[in-house]
């Protein structure tokens, strides 16, 4: 009986404590908890402080130690470890506890296994949310001792080959930190408090080795490249580069629309209901329209007094790329812009505004029966827009219906895309908007020529693009190819080589979720090592 028993109790510590050094003497299974002892029995082992092994025992004792839940139940252990003399003369230390490798370590009351799961849980969750999931699985861990158990590794001694930068937004428009990553593994290298090209240089001179550095278009980041690491190879990141492109497109469609509207006018109107024309609509005194006004004249205000971008933007707490919006757009475009802010919610209703005209001229108002009409005939949107235009026929402030225009965003989606990609009908749009204005045209071609080099990798045939571009393009493209002229060779790098920052752009959009879970609570060590140790 009592070998079947022995033998049961070696079975269940091989179950339990597989290469751990020790020997079960009793389990005990209770409804909530389940309690093992067991003793001690490896190598006589060495002195923490001087490493001389321990010969002769000073006395033992039991520790308990929290194990990771054993079938639903809590899971205990009590340890029994011996103290040692230190036999080294003239050391401080004159005795020493056993511990035993892969199951407990000093001054920790749980094992090395839980240990690892609070920190993964840690890493993965945070605090508050790291202590809520400990309660369901029956581990008793606080925030505290969670975010305690993390710890950021070290950054190594040189950077990676292919090192990528990128900034990200700690508060957005205020406050943002800098992204270092290896692009060959996608990892994070480093996470650095702030953006500027000062902290970005002490840390490329305290970890050399970057052959390749791809980064966006942020000049504070080239400054620092060419200060600390002058010998790597800058790649520009294809992502921003048609982004920039597709907002000179965007912006010369904009410049253009009055030609889009005149060829429109003159084709012969098609067989629909009678368009009722209007009185010319004033523009509405919006509060944003009015705050637009106000803000124009502050910055052209300042700017007469030769004041810089930067102190404009402190001084009238603005971001520096609204400042040169202000200062590069005419006022009647951002008002334009300010008065179709939330325009999309109303456009459902531009293909019942003839309708809408006709039955109010015939005399019908009631803007609840006009638009149970329009609703039986397709009408999506909200009671509120079919009341609103209908104040606006009655101050006569409504603009006449016109034939449908695509928006500059709509032309500039059908240019940047991939000719397979666009319907017969989007190609037959395109090409109307192509003959109406030769501008508009031009600035296609050169885009999609463009995107070709970039797609194919012919960064070679950047410079000649560039000339086309600076010598009869539209002003928005033009000035974009003066933008790649000063930064040629990234851009060059960016529209050859096979690297980009695409890694980078993923890292931070993981910080971002990491962000928003700790709720701005959090500090930027606790940040920096949540993003360093979660895989």
């Amino acid at each position: 009986m009592r070998d079947d028993l022995h033998m049961a109790l070696r079975s269940i510590e091989a179950v339990l404590f597989p290469g751990v050094d020790v020997e079960l003497e009793r389990l005990t299974v209770g409804p909530e908890i389940v309690l093992v002892e067991v003793v001690a029995c490896g190598p006589p082992p060495r002195c923490s402080g001087c490493g001389i092994p321990g010969r002769r025992r000073h006395s033992a004792y039991w520790r308990t130690l929290a194990e990771r839940p054993f079938a639903g139940r809590k899971f205990a252990i009590r340890l029994r470890v011996c103290r040692f003399f230190c036999d080294r003369a003239g050391y401080r230390r004159t005795t020493f506890v056993e511990q035993v490798p892969g199951l407990s370590e000093r001054y920790v009351r749980s094992c090395v296994g839980l240990k690892q799961w609070l920190r993964a849980v840690a890493a993965e969750l945070g605090g508050r949310a790291g202590e809520r999931l400990c309660r369901k699985l029956s581990i008793t861990a606080g925030r505290t001792r969670l975010l305690g158990l993390l710890e950021a590794p070290d950054a190594p001694d040189r950077a990676p080959r292919v090192l990528g930068v990128d900034e990200f937004a700690f508060r957005r428009g205020r406050t943002y930190g800098t992204v270092l990553v290896d692009v060959e593994t996608g990892s994070v290298v480093d996470v650095l408090p702030d953006r500027t090209s000062e902290t970005f240089a002490a840390w490329l001179r305290e970890h050399p080795g970057a052959e390749i550095i791809c980064r966006d278009r942020a000049t504070a980041y080239t400054r620092a490249i060419k200060e600390a690491a002058p010998g790597a190879i800058e790649v520009a990141d294809r992502w921003y580069l048609l982004q920039n492109l597709s907002a000179a497109v965007e912006k010369t469609c904009h410049q253009h629309r009055s030609c889009l509207r005149k060829h429109v006018e003159q084709e012969e109107p098609p067989s629909e209901p009678p368009v009722i024309d209007l009185p010319v609509p004033e523009l509405p005194r919006t509060p944003l329209v009015e705050r637009t006004r106000a803000r124009y004249a502050d910055v052209y205000r300042l700017l007469e007094q030769k004041w810089t971008i930067s102190d404009i933007a402190r001084h009238l707490d603005l971001d520096r790329k609204t400042v040169r919006r202000f200062k590069t757009t005419p006022l009647d475009e951002l008002l334009a812009s300010a008065k179709d802010f939330g325009i999309h919610k109303a456009r459902l209703l531009e293909p019942f505004k003839p309708y809408l005209n006709s039955r109010f001229t015939a005399g019908s108002t009631s803007g609840t029966l006009l638009f149970r009409e329009i609703q039986e005939r397709g009408y999506t949107g909200s009671i509120q827009v079919v009341r609103r235009h209908l104040a606006k026929l009655r101050e006569g402030t409504a603009e006449p219906v016109r034939a449908d225009i695509p928006s500059p965003r709509r032309i500039t989606s059908w240019i940047m895309r991939p000719r397979e990609t666009l319907s017969d009908r989007e190609v037959e749009k395109l090409l109307d908007v192509r003959i109406a204005c030769p501008d508009i045209a031009h600035a296609c071609d050169l885009a999609r020529c463009f995107r070709d080099l970039l797609v194919n990798r012919r960064g070679g045939m950047l410079p000649e693009w560039i000339r086309q571009a600076e010598q009869d393009a539209p002003a928005p493209v033009h000035s974009f190819a003066g933008f790649l002229r000063q930064d040629l060779a990234a851009v060059t790098a960016g529209l050859t080589l096979e690297w980009s920052s695409g890694k980078v752009e993923g890292n931070v959009n993981r910080i971002k979720t990491l962000k928003r879970a700790m709720y701005g609570r959090a500090s930027f060590r606790l940040l920096r090592i949540r993003i360093l140790t979660q895989l």
